[in-house]
């Protein structure tokens, strides 16, 4: 009885991964990165062949696909969307990575479906940390204060404190939101007595499209802010604070990123999750805002310990204003956390000019609790100099009043840890 050698063969190994690319030649460190992770076990098709395969019986052997794209794919992008929806029908995670690709078409590839985002070149280990992520199971849905919530949260290294969230919107253009958000944050970071340590303040630039925090502090923007938020669900503290950058080795800063994105680029759970970050590992974070009012809005109206609204004595942020109130009243949200601030008011001697503010509040049917006396241009030149007020202009009236406003702050926080 003789017997063939074909039969002796063993059956080859079926592939658990796969690459999908218009030319994978174009991505050689993902060539490398992937033999390393997976040796011989791993195939590569174009976007045409994947999407076939993706049909057929055979793909049901992968665990996961890497679909690489750069700026030449954007003309395909209908087939891209199609391969990631077919590995979803699948059930095969889809790690997406991108070489000089626009974040809008990244935004709307990752809303599809996409699992996971790397930016090529390839940072180091990034394509085994991001397997890694695939391979771990995904912890339950717990209910909010439900008995399994603290064990399905979904972040790792949480920290230690629960900072105080101060959100700063604008309700009109040029009202001095951003300058009044940077100071307030520069302020609370300088606070404490001498022996005490000073409290750790983050500054976030929520305002996606056009945030001027970065100018304002000189700092970079960076592609880790868009990537970060691009995937939260795969944040951690070390992701977190990695796209963080610091002013004058004081003041922690998460700019906004390097593109016009998007609004809706992040959903209200991104933000959460970003905040719910922030506030474990700092004692105050100061949340600047778009003007424009989003989905995820309402997300940090219900986040904030204070929530200042910055208007001025001019029609315009009247009428805003109402508009403002009418819909907090209309959507049954939180007004009471809502501190409305005048800013560039009239000075002390200026007697018709507080008549005036008066007629305002009175009209609008609010209290303004804060009152900002006008920079002038001392705030123009700090912020083309990328300095805070204490810094290029330290006797500064409206300095002078926003270290009131941090004091002020800081001393009722520490009252409330103390009791």
């Amino acid at each position: 009885m003789t017997t063939s050698s074909a039969a002796l063969q063993p059956e080859p190994a079926p592939i658990s991964a796969c690459t999908i690319s218009r030319d994978v030649q174009n991505f050689d460190l993902l060539i490398e990165d992937m033999e390393t992770e997976l040796g011989e076990n791993w195939g590569d098709l174009s976007l045409g062949d994947g999407l076939t395969f993706l049909g057929q019986p055979d793909a049901g052997s992968l665990e996961f696909v890497v679909v690489a794209i750069d700026d030449q794919d954007e003309e395909s992008e209908t087939l891209v969307g199609d391969v990631i929806r077919a590995a979803g029908r699948r059930d095969i995670a889809v790690l997406l990575v991108a070489k000089d690709v626009r974040p809008t078409a990244l935004h709307r590839l990752l809303r599809i479906g996409a699992r996971e985002f790397l930016p090529y070149p390839l940072p180091e280990n990034a394509l085994h940390e991001a397997i890694d992520r695939i391979r771990t199971p995904e912890l339950p849905h717990a209910e909010p204060g439900g008995p399994d919530a603290a064990a399905a949260a979904p972040r790792a290294g949480k920290g230690d404190r629960d900072g105080a969230i101060l959100a700063v919107h604008g309700l009109a253009g040029g009202v001095g939101a951003t300058t009044f958000a940077v100071n307030l944050a520069w302020e609370l970071a300088g606070q404490g007595r001498k022996k005490e340590e000073p409290p750790k303040v983050c500054l976030i630039d929520l305002d996606l499209q056009y945030g001027s925090v970065s100018t304002a502090l000189d700092l970079q923007r960076r592609d880790v802010v868009y990537e970060m938020l691009a995937d939260t669900g795969a944040m951690d503290a070390d992701v977190f604070h990695g796209a963080l950058q610091t002013h004058s080795e004081k003041l922690h800063v998460l700019t906004a990123p390097p593109d016009i994105l998007p609004l809706d680029l992040v959903a209200p759970e991104d933000i959460a999750a970003v905040l719910d970050m922030a506030r474990a590992h700092f004692d105050f974070v100061v949340v600047d805002m778009p003007s424009t009012l989003v989905a995820w809005s309402e997300t940090v109206l219900h986040a904030a310990d204070v929530y200042f609204a910055l208007i001025e004595l001019d029609m315009r942020s009247a009428q805003n204003a109402l508009r403002f109130n009418r819909l907090l009243k209309g959507e049954d949200l939180p007004t009471e956390r809502i501190r409305y601030g005048l800013n560039r008011a009239p000075r002390f001697t200026d007697l018709q000019g507080k008549s005036r503010a008066r007629r305002l509040a009175e009209s609008l049917d609010i209290t303004i609790e804060l009152q900002l006396p006008d920079g002038g241009r001392q705030v123009t030149q700090c912020n083309d100099q990328g300095e805070t007020l204490a810094e290029g202009a330290k006797k500064s009236p409206l300095r002078k009043e926003i270290l009131k406003l941090a004091t002020s702050l800081h001393d009722i926080a520490r009252v409330r840890a103390e009791s």
